[in-house]
C-alpha cells in the first residue's frame, strides 16, 4: 500500500513540477504571479484545452481577488494539478478531428478552400474571430494549392500523449 501512496505522491510532485515551470515562463517579475491574460496560454502549454467558457470558469476561481488583473501560483497549482490529474480537457483525437474535416468535405476531395473553412468556422458553434481564422490559416493553407489538406493538417494540429 505504500508503495502506491508514493507512486501518487510523486506523480502529484511531476506535475507540480510541469505546472511551476509553465507559470514560470510568464512570472515576468519573478514574483509568483502572473497576467490573467496569460493563463490560457500556459493551460494550453500544459496540453490541456479548455473551450473559453471553461477557462472563464477557471479563471474566476483563480483570479486574485486583491491584485485584479493577476494569478498567484499558490492559487494556480491546486485547480491546475486537480485538471491535470484528472485528465481534464484533452485534446479531441486526431481521428475525430479527421472525421470533422471529412463530414466538411462532402465531395471527398481530400482537401478544403480556405473560403470553405473559414465560413464554416466563423459560422458554426464557438465561432473563431478574424484573427484565430487568420493564424488558423497561416498554418492550414497548402502555400502552393493554395488549399488546406486536411489529414496534413489535422496531423500538424493533435498531440500525441507520451
Amino acid at each position: 500500500m505504500a508503495e502506491d501512496k508514493d507512486g501518487a505522491e510523486a506523480a502529484v510532485s511531476e506535475v507540480h513540477k510541469k505546472i511551476s515551470a509553465a507559470f514560470n515562463l510568464f512570472d515576468d517579475e519573478s514574483n509568483t504571479t502572473v497576467d490573467v491574460r496569460e493563463v490560457g496560454t500556459i493551460i494550453r502549454s500544459l496540453g490541456c484545452f479548455p473551450t473559453e467558457a471553461e477557462l472563464h470558469e477557471i479563471l474566476t476561481e483563480i483570479e486574485d481577488e486583491e491584485l485584479t488583473g493577476l494569478v498567484r501560483l499558490e492559487k494556480f497549482l491546486p485547480v491546475m494539478t486537480k485538471v491535470l490529474m484528472e485528465r481534464k480537457f484533452r485534446p479531441v483525437p486526431e481521428e475525430l478531428l479527421l472525421q470533422a474535416f471529412e463530414v466538411l468535405d462532402q465531395e471527398k476531395k481530400g482537401y478544403l478552400e480556405p473560403e470553405e473553412l473559414k465560413r464554416f468556422m466563423t459560422q458554426e458553434g464557438e465561432p473563431f474571430s478574424n484573427d484565430e481564422m487568420e493564424e488558423m490559416l497561416s498554418a492550414a493553407v497548402d502555400p502552393d494549392k493554395n488549399v488546406i489538406f486536411y489529414k496534413d493538417f489535422v496531423g500538424m494540429m493533435t498531440v500525441r500523449d507520451p
